[in-house]
C-alpha cells in the first residue's frame, strides 16, 4: 500500500507597484491566466467600459480577477447572480486578500 503525504501549498504574498492591495497567490498564474490578466488590465487602463472573462467552472476566473484587482490597485465591486455564488466569491476573495478589506452584501429579499 502506498502512503500519500500532501504538503500545504506554499504560496506567496504579492504587492504590485502603486497598489494598496496585497494579494496572496497560493500558486502563480498558469495556462491562459497570465495573458488574460495582462489583457484585462490593459483594457481597463485604455478605458474599456465592458470586458468579459470566459471560462469553465474551476478554470480560475476568480483568481484571475483577484490578480487584475491587485495589479490595478483600484477597489472593485463583484456582483453575483445569487446568494450562494456571492458567498463563495466572498470566501475566495477573503483568501486572496487576507490583509485587505473584503466586504459582503446581499439583499434580504429574494
Amino acid at each position: 500500500m502506498q502512503e500519500v503525504i500532501t504538503e500545504p501549498a506554499k504560496g506567496q504574498f504579492v504587492r504590485f507597484p502603486g497598489s494598496p492591495f496585497e494579494l496572496y497567490q497560493p500558486y502563480p498564474p498558469a495556462g491562459d491566466q497570465p495573458v488574460a490578466i495582462d489583457k484585462l488590465v490593459e483594457g481597463v487602463n485604455e478605458g474599456e467600459v465592458f470586458q468579459t472573462l470566459l471560462g469553465v467552472t474551476g478554470s480560475g476566473k476568480t483568481f484571475t480577477m483577484a490578480n487584475v484587482i491587485a495589479r490595478l490597485g483600484r477597489p472593485a465591486i463583484v456582483f453575483a447572480p445569487n446568494k450562494t455564488l456571492a458567498a463563495q466569491l466572498y470566501s475566495e476573495f477573503r483568501e486572496f486578500f487576507p490583509k485587505n478589506a473584503v466586504e459582503y452584501f446581499v439583499s434580504y429579499y429574494d
